[in-house]
């Protein structure tokens, strides 16, 4: 039986990509988290249509410890590994004393020298991100675009994804950088921009009044559906030639749009609430930023299968019907 290592397991992508693979007879998912809620994780892939976890195992892993990784892949043997885990907040890394660049490179180094370590050969998925490149003229990005590190976020993820691209060319490795566009579903807490403006017009609505606070709305960004983007990693991981691929739907989307389409669907007026404050903005923050995903349309044959409209849609009823 297929075994598959998911580090981050319990995070978004983790979810969605356990709810696919469990439906594979022949594969068995391994996933580790440093901070568990189990009781959660199970409900949220019941509510994928999951309700059978005899081939999941989930472990509780101190990722940063070098001896811990390497004893659990040393004892798994795992014939893929997926990369998911790290810290996700670009603004948090801002302000944390460089712990978020420290951990998201601690990670992956421990990964690759167990993986090293213990003369393994699996297919290996490392998660990047579209906040790597730097501002061009169109704000469109493919895997030939220039890398620039404006947080400590992208200078881990930088790093990273270059380490990669070595280890792709000079040491033989079967690994792949998959550089992530922003993607969203119903399990979104509200730190991210999609659920953060569908609870505050939920709550408008709910309570007849208040406002709205947000940094800009000209901001133009590629969003996509969770679901779609671990079907891109999926498809990476079985067929990929090559080291590199940007996931995204190619489509840009302003936050006036999206904001627009929440507060429509309460209806109500987004003008009637909003407030702007600029002070909210992340300083060098590109105005536009969205992907050219031809490469793994016409190599795998992947694209997006849901708009961003019925996107938003999703993450309001499953939240609040």
């Amino acid at each position: 039986m297929q075994k598959i290592f998911i580090t981050g397991i319990t995070g978004q992508d983790g979810l969605f990509m356990t709810s696919k693979l469990l439906k594979n007879k022949g594969i068995k998912v391994y996933g580790s988290s440093r901070r568990m809620d189990s009781n959660s994780f199970y409900e949220k892939l019941k509510l994928l249509g999951v309700d059978n976890y005899d081939n999941l195992t989930i472990s509780q892993l101190d990722l940063l410890n070098s001896e811990n990784v390497n004893k659990f892949i040393y004892d798994l043997q795992p014939d893929t590994v997926v990369n998911l885990s790290g810290p996700s907040s670009v603004y948090k890394s801002l302000g944390d004393d460089r712990k978020s660049f420290n951990e998201i490179i601690l990670i992956f180094d421990n990964i690759i020298k167990a993986i090293k370590r213990n003369s393994l050969a699996p297919t290996i998925f490392q998660a990047s991100s579209s906040e790597m490149f730097k501002d061009n003229s169109n704000g469109v990005f493919d895997e030939n675009s220039q890398l620039k590190s404006l947080t400590p976020y992208a200078e881990a993820k930088v790093e990273n994804h270059l380490k990669t691209i070595d280890l792709y060319k000079n040491d033989g490795l079967k690994i792949h950088s998959g550089i992530m566009f922003n993607h969203e579903s119903e399990f979104r807490d509200d730190a991210y921009l999609i659920m953060q403006v569908i609870k505050s017009a939920k709550n408008i609505l709910d309570k007849r009044g208040g406002t709205f606070t947000i940094g800009s709305l000209d901001l133009v960004r590629d969003w996509s559906f969770a679901g779609d983007i671990v079907d891109a990693i999926l498809k990476i991981i079985e067929n990929g030639n090559s080291n590199t691929y940007v996931i995204g739907s190619g489509v840009g989307t302003s936050i006036k749009t999206i904001v627009k389409i929440v507060f429509n669907y309460f209806e109500l007026d987004y003008e009637e609430f909003l407030v702007l404050d600029s002070s909210l903005n992340r300083k060098n923050n590109a105005q536009k930023i969205v992907s050219n995903p031809s490469k793994i349309h016409k190599e795998l044959g992947w694209k997006t299968s849901m708009a961003l409209e019925d996107l938003i849609v999703r993450c309001i009823e499953k939240n609040y019907k």
